[in-house]
């Protein structure tokens, strides 16, 4: 045999794998040097086998790693009361909606946007809501989208809830935010008199902007909640309840709260769920928290009598919340505005010539 033969490793192969690991810009590099260590003469490498073993364990190693830094990330947010980690091997493999499966009827679908300025303490009220603990460590929020899902009396419903606070510097962005936002939680805080100023911007915006999708002689008048949080920082409030008042007016029932210890966001989720036509068990001192995946089954999966018959006999409402969901893409959103803005509209009546 001629020594000078060339022999090729699975080259292309082992570049797929490791380019469905990786998606990075990286795999160009990588293909150059692996098509260098491909094309070299077998003179000068006798132990060929040895290589392609080399280059599979390093394949391995890092699909290993990156398995572990998803199920890192996926826990963080599929805990339960915050106590309990939920593995990647626990939840579905693509965000759960369960209006496509015919589990959920549309009506009982909503969408809460959550505005306000930087430091109120959206973020800790959501994760009250989502039966999560506390959080004391401040990391600005670029935008956050959360789904949780209810089986209450038979009926499920989904709450899409959009913590939206970076999109003051893209109006339209934030436009169509609005108009696609079914229930709305205003968060000031009692320390910063700028914030319930932005929050009295907040509710013309709103206020106009829902004054398109309405019928003509309806009072435009969206069903928003407002959060006079950090209700616990007395020696740093700066308004008292007067000035509040006079600030909103009559535009929005607001309530104080605190995030870091509960007080008065019971009665803030109450009189969402009441603005929004939802069942008071949703609140979360009302309900329990399941994983994703038995509320999977509850609804419509293949344990679905089971579960029910298993649901009925503990009596209570439970909620799952979905650690995969994604916020609706901009075509999504933009067809939903069309369609609802479209549905008010009568047809223009024509003279017959």
């Amino acid at each position: 045999m001629n020594t000078t033969e060339k022999f090729c490793l699975p080259v292309d192969g082992i570049l797929e794998v490791f380019n469905s690991f990786t998606g990075h810009q990286h795999s160009r590099i990588a293909h150059q040097v692996l098509q260098s260590a491909a094309l070299i003469p077998r003179s000068q490498h006798p132990k060929v086998s040895n290589i392609v073993k080399t280059g599979m364990g390093i394949i391995k190693t890092v699909k290993g790693c990156w398995r572990r830094q998803d199920k890192r990330m996926i826990s963080r947010r599929s805990s339960s009361y915050g106590r309990r980690q939920v593995s990647i091997d626990r939840v579905p493999k693509k965000p759960v909606d369960l209006t496509e499966l015919g589990a959920t009827k549309s009506k009982n679908c909503y969408r809460v946007v959550v505005l306000g300025a930087p430091k109120v303490g959206k973020t800790n009220i959501l994760r009250r809501f989502l039966g999560e603990d506390y959080e004391e460590h401040y990391e600005p929020t670029v935008e956050d989208f959360y789904r949780k899902m209810f089986h209450i009396g038979g009926e499920t419903y989904q709450v899409d809830l959009l913590d939206a606070a970076s999109e003051k510097d893209f109006p339209a962005k934030r436009r169509l935010s609005i108009l696609t936002g079914d229930i709305f939680l205003l968060v000031f805080s009692l320390d910063d008199r700028e914030s319930l100023n932005e929050v009295r911007e907040l509710l013309d915006e709103i206020k106009a902007a829902k004054a398109k999708l309405q019928k003509p002689n309806h009072p435009a008048r969206g069903p928003v909640v407002v959060c006079a949080n950090k209700a616990d920082l007395d020696a740093q409030r700066v308004l008292s309840n007067s000035e509040v008042v006079d600030i909103l007016g009559e535009d929005a029932p607001f309530f104080e709260t605190s995030a870091k210890t509960g007080a008065g966001l019971e009665a803030v989720f109450e009189a969402l769920a009441a603005l929004g036509g939802l069942p008071d068990e949703t609140r979360p001192s009302r309900h329990q928290i399941i994983p994703i995946l038995s509320y999977q089954s509850l609804c419509v999966g293949k344990r679905g009598i089971r579960m029910r018959r298993h649901s009925r006999g503990l009596g209570a409402p439970c909620a799952a919340v979905d650690p995969l969901a994604r916020r609706p893409s901009f075509t999504s959103d933009l067809r939903l505005v069309l369609g609802s803005s479209t549905q008010h509209k009568k047809p223009e009546k024509r003279q017959v010539q």
